[in-house]
């Protein structure tokens, strides 16, 4: 059955930052492995320096991650950690 387009939704910024940074770091990763990366050590390299040659240029990867504001995704990972525990 279709959806009730007649409800009011709910916009959940948390929620939407959160799906933005997940397929961000999945495109960046993607990207890191096509070149022969290892994308944790990478992505953890730039988090760590906020130097984004740790970043290839690949598919747009620097400028992908860069999209996002360091420290949120930092965040964003702790929390994903904490709750998977």
């Amino acid at each position: 059955m279709g959806k009730d387009f007649t409800q009011t939704r709910v916009f959940n910024s948390e929620e939407l930052k959160r799906e933005v940074i997940h397929s961000n770091l999945n495109t960046v990763a993607q990207a890191l492995e096509e070149r022969g990366y290892n994308p944790v050590h990478q992505i953890a390299g730039y988090l760590i320096s906020n130097d984004p040659a740790y970043i290839s240029s690949h598919k747009n990867a620097r400028s992908i991650i860069q999209q996002i504001d360091r420290d949120e995704i930092i965040e964003e990972l702790v929390k994903f950690y904490l709750e998977s525990e």
